[in-house]
């Protein structure tokens, strides 16, 4: 499917007849394949395909959006006329380009292996070997879940402004939850791998070795105490993954929050709002990476922006409408769960950059405090950057040591504060992957960090 083969121009004419700032054609095709296994049994596999349009219009600065599931022309031609017919009564006319020519670019991701192309049987067996790892680890593994995605997206834009885009994406991914138990007891280990890659992404992370040491974090956080509560010094480690960044300042520098007053950031570029050694980027051209790719779904061209730069903020992630109605140009952060939703501004690959410190000498400079492997999931207001954040895999440091496993322990703080105060930033960097909600949408997005030391912050846990 492309979108040279479909008449786009008479459609653009249509929504655009009675005026307005842009016309949009999005076009979509999507293959899926889901294996799930939970208490030993194949629980779903399943193939599915989707494919359909969506017709938008801005006029106003105010999106009209219909779509459908039919690529017929005379049903375009239709959501065209539907959109066009809301336009606002003083809009400006537009004029279509009478020659469109296909923008091009480097695949940002090389698929080794397609998924579509692998037998489903291998996937199965992939995923057997997997869960017979993890279950036979321990008796106290009561439940492992597995579940396998793969998904060929491929895409089509043409639009008012001449962009006429092709494209194509490709997602595997491999989840893991193991549940252990003990008088009564449960507790959870989780892990993932996956990103825009194929099949080939396991054969340099193994299924079974993933799965087992999620068993092994489960049994660990059964056997840990109660993580002690209270103001201490935090490391978070770069394998922790980038949640509290993707939840502590990348949702309040996207713009469409940022410009509207719903974030602490709201008019503080060229201001500190960042420690010295924190410089954070939204990246969309790191390969195989969950949050990559090529051209956004509003046809940009993929960048690196630098929204942090040594603690001084310099810019907000932007698509197509929140540009217009800054003056600025789009930081191709248009995203769109599918062809079903309008596009809106979406994080990608949003990491704080290394440092030049050994994580190791990080931990020793601390005496007493809490070492965080494993983020889980947190709650931040984008207002006031209040957040709480739950530690899944913890540790206590004792004289510069990692030393016993600790759970249930929180994290509570302001964002903007922490940011300020990190003192210490590593060299190495952790990725983490998973799927961000927003306005009722879902985009594949990736986290990172490197290791971190928060001087002081409020620990959620048992008070001694």
């Amino acid at each position: 499917m492309m979108i040279e083969d479909i008449e786009f121009k008479p459609i653009l004419k249509k929504a655009a007849s009675r005026g307005g700032e842009l016309a949009e054609l999005f076009i979509e095709e999507r293959v899926q394949t889901e294996i799930q296994m939970e208490a030993g049994r194949l629980e779903r596999v399943s193939f599915g395909m989707a494919r359909g349009a969506g017709v938008r219009l801005i006029s106003g600065l105010r999106t009209r959006y219909a779509y459908t599931n039919s690529l017929l022309k005379d049903d375009l031609i239709k959501l065209a006329f539907a959109v066009s017919e809301s336009a606002d009564q003083d809009a400006a006319v537009l004029e279509i380009p009478m020659e469109y020519k296909p923008l091009t670019a480097e695949p940002v991701s090389r698929i080794l292996n397609p998924p579509d192309q692998v037998p489903v049987e291998k996937k199965v067996e992939l995923i057997r070997k997997a869960e017979a790892a993890a279950r036979k680890y321990d008796p106290a593994i009561l439940q492992v879940k597995i579940r396998y995605i793969d998904l060929v997206r491929k895409t089509g834009i043409a639009n008012s402004n001449g962009v006429l885009v092709s494209d194509q994406t490709i997602h595997t991914i491999f989840a893991v939850q193991v549940i252990a138990g003990k008088d009564g007891e449960l507790q959870a280990g989780y892990e993932s791998i996956g990103g825009t890659a194929g099949f080939e992404i396991f054969e340099k992370e193994r299924p079974e070795q993933i799965a087992l040491e999620t068993a092994k974090r489960a049994k660990r956080m059964l056997l840990a105490r109660k993580a002690p509560g209270g103001r201490m010094p935090v490391v978070l480690s770069s394998e922790a993954g980038g949640t509290m960044i993707h939840e502590a300042i990348g949702h309040g520098l996207e713009a469409d929050l940022a410009e509207q007053g719903l974030s602490v950031y709201q008019g503080k570029i060229g201001t500190q709002v960042a420690s010295k050694l924190i410089t954070v980027v939204d990246d969309k051209t790191v390969p195989n990476r969950r949050g990559s790719y090529r051209f956004d779904d509003e046809g940009a061209p993929s960048q690196r922006t630098v929204l942090v730069d040594r603690g001084l903020l310099r810019n907000y992630m932007y698509d197509q409408l929140e540009a217009m109605r800054a003056g600025k140009k789009s930081t191709a952060n248009g995203r769109r769960e599918s062809y079903r939703f309008r596009p809106i501004v979406r994080m990608s690959n949003t990491m704080i950059l290394p440092g030049r410190t050994d994580p190791a000498e990080i931990i020793k400079g601390v005496d007493r405090g809490l070492l965080v492997r494993k983020m889980g999931g947190g709650q931040v207001d984008t207002v006031s950057g209040d957040f709480v954040f739950e530690v899944s895999e913890g540790y206590l440091i004792e004289n510069g040591e990692q030393a016993a496993p600790v759970r249930g322990a929180t994290l509570v703080g302001n964002g903007p504060k922490i940011l300020m105060e990190i003192d210490q930033v590593g060299s190495d960097l952790g990725f983490s992957l998973g799927t961000c909600g927003k306005d009722g949408q879902g985009a594949p997005v990736a986290d990172a960090q490197p290791t971190l030391r928060i001087p002081e912050i409020i620990v959620g846990g048992e008070l001694s």
